[in-house]
């Protein structure tokens, strides 16, 4: 094996790739991960080393992909390395796909929200599926590349059905690389679309904040200037005159109120 090939085996961070080396091929692919370990990047690694008769794999967590690929080796459906790589291939993109599309639904799900009455917890969620889309697509975009050129590349022990499995591998990553393109621009307007809502609803609290302090300036400047300690206030020993001012309020009340509404301030 070339020393660049050990080299890149046993390295601790990678992204997709192909590289020829003489009669052989430095494979690194990216697939979900076995189990709940949420540590590092979403996507685990698997590195492999192929020739003729021969593949070396090197992964330093556990790949969703890897038992279902050895069902595969033990029913005997492969035969060579580029039957192996092809496995692994077809294993990861089947995987991510319906992670990919799942992406899409909960944007949307977020969207119907928005147009009805704008979840809280829409804002986190919103976040959380950018940066999901955001770390799929850094390993996805690359591995469609990988698999285009491991396709076409002129390795005598490829068969012609390999190639095919492989380049149909790159299509779909190529669909799931748009996809989480269009998740993470949607993202993007679904943040902006949840600020702006966030700012409405905010002005319309200082509206109505405004509003009550509005209707209420006048009666306490009245209540106010009606409750001073000085000789001279008309009918304060009435009987009345509570009631009276109590309707005054209630008229100025009503006046300012209706002034709000004859110019649609309340809209």
């Amino acid at each position: 094996m070339p020393p660049a090939a050990l080299s890149a085996l046993l390295a601790q961070e990678t992204r997709p790739r192909c590289t020829l080396m003489g009669r052989g091929a430095l494979v690194n692919l990216r697939g979900l991960g076995a189990g709940d370990d949420d540590s590092g990047d979403p996507l685990v690694s698997i590195r492999l080393w192929a020739e003729q008769a021969r593949v070396i794999s090197v992964s330093y967590r556990p790949l969703a992909a890897m038992e279902p690929v050895m069902a595969q080796m033990l029913a005997g459906k492969v035969r060579d390395p580029g039957d192996l790589i092809a496995a692994f291939a077809q294993q990861i993109t089947e995987a991510l796909d319906p992670e990919v599309a799942d992406l899409g639904d909960g944007l949307d799900e977020i969207e119907s929200a928005l147009t009805q009455h704008g979840p809280a917890e829409a804002r986190r969620r919103v976040s959380d599926i950018r940066a999901t889309a955001i770390s799929y697509r850094r390993f996805i975009a690359p591995q469609r590349q990988a698999l285009e050129r491991l396709s076409a590349a002129e390795a005598e022990w490829l068969e012609p059905d390999d190639r095919l499995h492989l380049q149909e591998a790159a299509d779909r990553c190529a669909r799931m690389a748009e996809e989480l393109e269009a998740v993470r621009e949607r993202s993007a307007l679904a943040h902006e679309e949840l600020t702006d809502l966030r700012a409405e609803q905010m002005n319309r609290q200082a509206l109505i904040i405004s509003i009550v302090a509005l209707v209420f300036l006048p009666l306490t400047f009245l209540t106010g200037l009606l409750g001073m300690n000085v000789e001279g206030i008309p009918f304060a020993h009435a009987p009345w005159a509570f009631w009276g001012v109590v309707g005054v309020c209630v008229a100025m009340a009503a006046g300012i109120g209706g002034w709000f509404v004859a110019t649609q301030w309340l809209k």
